[in-house]
């Protein structure tokens, strides 16, 4: 295909660009948040219906550089849907000015038009392009704040960690090209196919990649990163980079190495069981100890990353599944959770978990609300934390990795305390100092699609299964 005939079927990604620059521009004009926070919804929902559109023909785009099938267009789904509730939750965080108002929509826009390519790329150098540009602009929207120390120095230790696992990741890259003589990943799995290449030369270069996309995912030995970013952040960034990186990361990681590079699963299969029980392990039981709600999820999001992992450690459709799944329930489910704190924190002006106190007298629907999204990420069922995790669980026993499975169930058992222990401050301390602000109506707007997805996934899931199913590459 054509340079000029695969242009139609980025259509998407050009609308959001275009609303992108029109924010930008307007920005200049228009100080209102909730006037060019509404512009950039439009532009998601029109991107969502020319979705559809594009891929009515599954090819490669651009002399195979960008891929056009079905499971780029289940993470462009998912990452429109984080754009969307992002820019819902940002509309109602109040320590937002008008005047940046512009650059940082702008910024939204353009972030999930790299992840929209970073999903659908099909070379090593498109991919390492694209998740630099989601990084590169992640640093900048951790660091939004200006005036805000917390800010700046999450930003400065994101960045800082973020360049050396992108160093290790293209030295990864360039070994690849040494040994294949290309980055296509179609050639290079045809090569390993074939047998023509030295398996432990090609397992090291993966080594070096899994450790950049281990960044971008959070997972041990590469989360050291995520308290303060989570932290500094301002809290609608905190459950972005909470989602969106960690998604596309995934999406990379089940591209590359169950689609490309598959027959080399034996000889790295091990070393993702011990990432994925040591991930989840440590952040549950530094998320104990926390007494900072948004450091708490930072570690939370480390753990659920462990979770996730396990459907990819397994490598059999259920797993992969499993996995699809989990990473669609754990984005309503985290995003649900930022925006009540956003609600908390725009009342009383804390993160602390110790002042949510009471929050049951003082604000019954936000409390019921918190606890929902808590416990869902907790795995209690018919919400669906609980199913995502049902199924790499389920994996996990059918393909015999039973040392996997049990560290994933005693890990939700450990996991159970800190997310009840929130609940047990909201409703059975008393109440401390909240003078309950008025709710925007995009952040209302923004839980009740969290809220309803997670019990409708849990509750309906064989529309959502099939999704999947025919989204599996």
């Amino acid at each position: 295909m054509s340079v000029i005939e695969s242009v139609r079927y980025i259509l998407p990604e050009i609308i959001l660009t275009g609303f992108a620059l029109a924010s930008l521009i307007l920005g200049l004009f228009i100080k209102k948040k909730g006037f060019l926070g509404a512009l950039c919804l439009a532009g998601i929902l029109l991107a969502v219906l020319s979705l559809q559109e594009s891929y009515k023909a599954a090819s490669p785009l651009f002399s195979g550089m960008l891929l056009n099938d079905s499971f780029s267009e289940f993470f462009k789904e998912i990452s429109l849907l984080v754009a969307g509730l992002i820019i819902l939750i940002s509309m109602g965080y109040r320590p937002f000015s008008g005047e940046d108002s512009g650059e940082y929509y702008f910024l939204l826009l353009t972030v999930a038009v790299a992840m929209m390519f970073a999903v659908s790329s099909n070379n090593l150098i498109m991919i390492y392009i694209a998740l630099e540009a989601v990084s590169l602009i992640s640093y900048i929207l951790v660091g939004f704040l200006k005036r805000d120390v917390l800010s700046s120095e999450g930003a400065l230790k994101y960045f800082l960690f973020g360049a050396l696992s992108t160093g290790i990741m293209l030295y990864g890259i360039s070994f690849i090209y040494g040994l294949f003589g290309t980055t296509d990943l179609s050639a290079i799995s045809a090569a390993l196919e074939a047998g023509d290449v030295n398996n432990f030369t090609a397992f090291i270069s993966l080594v070096l990649i899994l450790a950049g996309l281990c960044f971008k995912c959070a997972l041990v030995p590469f989360h050291m990163w995520v308290p303060d970013a989570y932290q500094g952040a301002p809290t609608p960034i905190a459950a972005f980079i909470s989602v969106g990186p960690k998604a596309i990361g995934f999406a990379i990681l089940i591209r590359i190495f169950l689609k490309n590079f598959f027959p080399l699963f034996p000889n790295w299969v091990d070393i993702i069981t011990v990432i994925s029980i040591f991930t989840m392990t440590a952040g549950n039981l530094i998320a104990i100890s926390q007494d900072n709600i948004k450091r708490m999820l930072g570690y939370s999001s480390i753990a659920q990353a462990g979770y996730i992992l396990i459907g990819f450690a397994v490598g059999t459709p259920l797993g992969v599944e499993g996995s699809l799944l989990y990473i669609l329930a754990y984005v309503l489910m985290n995003l649900g959770a930022f925006g009540c704190v956003v609600l908390v924190s725009n009342s009383i002006k804390s993160d602390e978990i110790k002042d949510y106190a009471g929050l049951y007298k003082k604000d019954p629907a936000i409390a019921f609300m918190l606890t929902i999204f808590l416990l869902s990420l907790a795995g209690i069922p018919p919400l669906a934390g609980f199913l995502g995790k049902f199924l790499v669980f389920a994996a996990a026993i059918e393909s015999r990795f039973i040392l996997l499975a049990v560290a994933g169930v005693i890990n939700s058992v450990v996991a159970l305390y800190y997310y009840v222990r929130v609940v047990k401050f909201m409703y059975l301390d008393e109440p401390r100092t909240f003078e309950a602000q008025p709710r925007p109506i995009s952040l209302q707007i923004a839980l009740i699609v969290a809220l309803a997805g997670i019990l409708i996934v849990g509750l309906f899931p064989l529309p959502f299964l099939d999704w999947i199913a025919a989204s599996l590459l």
